[in-house]
């Protein structure tokens, strides 16, 4: 069977499930000013979670948040609490 030389076959240099987490890379990492639907009203997970992180840091909670500047607000008050961080 012969291989289209156009056809790009898929980078095979990182076994996931034979390398650690940490070094794996990762597509689900992304800044999100470039999140195609990062103008979109924030997710209720989103809702949920940032109000439950405002509650704790005293910070007040804005239900208009875009998905993205609700994500960026989480990072910051994750950062502010501790939560959602490794231990």
């Amino acid at each position: 069977m012969s291989t289209n030389s156009k056809t790009r076959q898929p980078d095979f240099d990182v076994n996931p499930k034979a390398t650690p987490a940490s070094d794996v890379p990762s597509n689900t990492v992304k800044d999100p000013d470039n999140w195609t639907t990062g103008g979109e009203t924030m997710t209720g997970a989103q809702a949920s979670y940032l109000k439950t992180l405002c509650e704790e840091a005293g910070a007040p909670f804005d239900p208009g948040l875009s998905k993205a500047d609700a994500s960026k607000m989480i990072d910051a008050l994750q950062a502010q609490t501790g939560r959602g961080r490794d231990h």
